[in-house]
């Protein structure tokens, strides 16, 4: 097989993936970082409880952690986004490696709650994705029998900000009979998928961190980085560093970047 095969093919933004390029860097021994999301604002919120809980757990094997606490977050657009718990939020994704999301289940979808938090992130800032290529494990508690509408759409929402979503999950029925006074998670066999969940995550991010950039480089956003760097020497805007330019990010193309949401 040759380029000639492949004629639709731009050959000098392709690359061949490679075990070389997913070598693990020297200096990649810190512990993974960890950002916790929940969705619930009640006192007694048992998504809380389950975020706390896989916390425990995530401290249990070494990574260090990060629970973002909803309250005082506005509703998306109310404020501008230099509101300081929106800044925090994303600050807070920016730092982690990898997230856990539990939400409960409400009218057999996620909460507002815990949909506001996803809605301030941005898929992209500038630059930067403040969730492109950190690894995901996606739970949910609800309050009658077990139910996979919320993790299911978790998955969705993982898969739109461009997050590696782990294969295994968690949805603890009658969450309430689940917990004692105290807010500990009581021996049972969801408490056993908890901690199987916690310890895929911890896994995948080991195994994602320090290669996600090169793990979600794509062809298609290279060609358009590519285009749009000819024109702009075309037009004289910049000069031809090299035969080959080099991309750093990807044309703005979904909606949101492009403020059309």
């Amino acid at each position: 097989m040759t380029m000639q095969d492949l004629p639709h093919i731009a050959a000098d933004v392709l690359e061949t993936p490679s075990l070389a390029k997913l070598a693990l860097p020297v200096d990649s021994s810190h512990p993974p970082r960890i950002l916790i999301l929940y969705g619930s604002l009640r006192p007694q919120s048992f998504s809380r409880k389950l975020a706390l809980e896989a916390e425990r757990i995530l401290r249990q094997f070494g990574a260090e952690t990060r629970v973002f606490d909803p309250h005082e977050l506005p509703i998306l657009d109310s404020v501008p986004a230099s509101h300081p718990k929106v800044q925090e939020l994303r600050a807070l994704s920016l730092w982690s490696e990898g997230q856990v999301w539990v939400s409960p289940e409400r009218h057999g979808a996620v909460t507002g709650v815990f949909k506001n938090q996803i809605d301030w992130l941005p898929l992209e800032e500038g630059s930067v994705r403040p969730t492109q290529g950190r690894t995901l494990a996606v739970m949910q508690v609800s309050g009658g029998s077990q139910s996979f509408n919320v993790v299911n759409a978790l998955r969705v929402l993982g898969r739109w900000m461009r997050m590696v979503t782990i294969p295994n999950q968690s949805s603890v029925a009658k969450a309430w009979q689940e917990f004692d006074d105290t807010g500990r998670m009581k021996p049972s066999p969801f408490y056993d998928r908890v901690v199987d969940v916690m310890e895929e995550l911890f896994k995948f991010t080991l195994m994602v961190r320090d290669r996600s950039d090169y793990l979600v480089d794509r062809y298609s956003e290279r060609k358009g980085a590519a285009e749009a760097h000819a024109l702009l020497v075309a037009a004289g805007v910049t000069e031809e560093a090299a035969a080959t330019p080099v991309v750093a990010e990807s044309a703005k193309t979904s909606c949101c970047a492009s403020g059309a949401c």
